[in-house]
């Protein structure tokens, strides 16, 4: 799945758009207490009040918000798994009839349940539905619409939200013209922070995948492994942040622990040049040769393929693992870098980060920024001092 595959899809998730269906949607109540199931049920999507439309695409539409392998995760079905998730989903999407639908969503429910412990009541929705695309870009001068040829793809989504006690509020009586105490018994679900949830079939140049899931973390780089591989049955997967910290280790192991700003501004533009000069559908991967002509390209001294290699062993225990390009530097172009001292943050991007030095000066170490125009404080314009 790409960026702009995903882009195109969430943008679909809102009432009364033409390319987007919802045929049925269930809800599961899961009680805390007992862990078990209280109510469930059923109903065409069409047939809800127009306020809960809009809470459901409200929600749906915040579950598949986030960046790929930070919040949305594309992952492969494990090849051997007992009563694998794969074929029932499979099962559940081709079917014609909601009630065997319905109850291949309460099997996946018993799944869930099975060694969880949930903290708060528990919601878990599932919709069925399907989305379409346009086969080519539209073409204002030619008589026949874009709309002509579509790809049309079913999906079934699943939200899990947790549920709040509603505060105990005091009121004001209009009629009786006197102040209230008044406590709401019943709880809130909390559609607008998903716990987490999926999408399948993933797509791939627009048609389903059926043997790839998207699964959507509630939070950023916080991926619930025993869902992953528990429930969804699912091979384990490695989030940005985490392939970031491999590729500063597996630096580190070869230049050392300490580089200078220009070096290391100049292995993340390398890094950028790849991302930016790919041209296939798979993004861009760096394996321990990418990764030894990038460092002998910024300048860090007795590089090996031999020493690469072998931080790559020493780091992920893999001399052949390959790191994804986009996840191994922060966001090039904007001020996405944090430089923290106790005096104050500084935040710059990247494809500046040539700009700053660590310097000694006086015997203090010092940070220094390199600027094309005067500095103004308050107002105030700064002296420029001759060191």
């Amino acid at each position: 799945m790409m960026k702009k595959e995903m882009a195109h899809i969430r943008k679909q998730f809102k009432l009364d758009h033409e390319m987007l269906r919802l045929f049925d949607i269930f809800n599961v109540y899961i009680m805390k207490e007992s862990n078990e199931i209280y109510h469930y049920e059923r109903q065409p999507f069409g047939l809800l009040d127009r306020e809960k439309q809009e809470l459901y695409m409200a929600n749906f539409k915040k579950l598949l918000t986030g960046e790929l392998d930070q919040k949305l995760f594309e992952l492969k079905f494990q090849e051997e798994a007992d009563q694998p998730t794969q074929v029932l989903l499979h099962q559940a999407l081709v079917t014609g009839s909601p009630d065997e639908w319905q109850d291949l969503m309460l099997l996946l429910v018993e799944k869930m349940l099975a060694d969880t412990k949930y903290e708060q009541d528990t919601v878990i929705t599932f919709v069925k539905g399907q989305y379409s695309k346009p086969t080519k870009a539209r073409n204002d001068e030619a008589e026949v619409s874009e709309k002509d040829e579509m790809f049309a793809n079913l999906f079934i989504l699943c939200s899990v939200n947790s549920t709040e006690q509603q505060r105990k509020t005091l009121m004001f009586d209009y009629v009786e013209r006197e102040f209230k105490y008044n406590v709401f018994v019943d709880p809130i679900i909390k559609l607008n922070t998903p716990e987490q949830g999926f999408f399948y079939p993933s797509v791939t140049d627009n048609y389903s995948d059926v043997n790839r899931i998207v699964y959507c973390a509630g939070k950023v780089n916080e991926p619930n492994p025993q869902f992953i591989e528990q429930v969804l049955n699912a091979e384990k997967t490695v989030t940005a942040l985490e392939e970031r910290a491999i590729f500063e280790e597996i630096v580190k192991e070869v230049a050392g622990e300490q580089l200078d700003a220009t070096t290391i501004a100049q292995v993340y533009e390398e890094v950028h040049r790849v991302i930016e000069s790919h041209e296939e559908e798979e993004p861009p991967k760096l394996d321990f040769t990418d990764v030894e002509r990038m460092l002998k390209v910024s300048g860090v001294e007795d590089v090996t393929k031999e020493k690469v290699e072998r931080a790559f062993q020493n780091v992920v225990d893999d001399r052949n693992y390959e790191l994804k390009a986009s996840s191994v530097i922060p966001k090039f172009t904007s001020k996405s870098i944090k430089i923290e001292t106790k005096v104050a943050t500084i935040s710059v991007s990247p494809q500046d980060l040539k700009y700053v030095r660590q310097v000694n000066y006086q015997g203090k170490r010092c940070i220094m920024i390199e600027v094309d125009e005067d500095v103004v404080i308050e107002g105030f314009t700064l002296n420029t001092e001759m060191l």
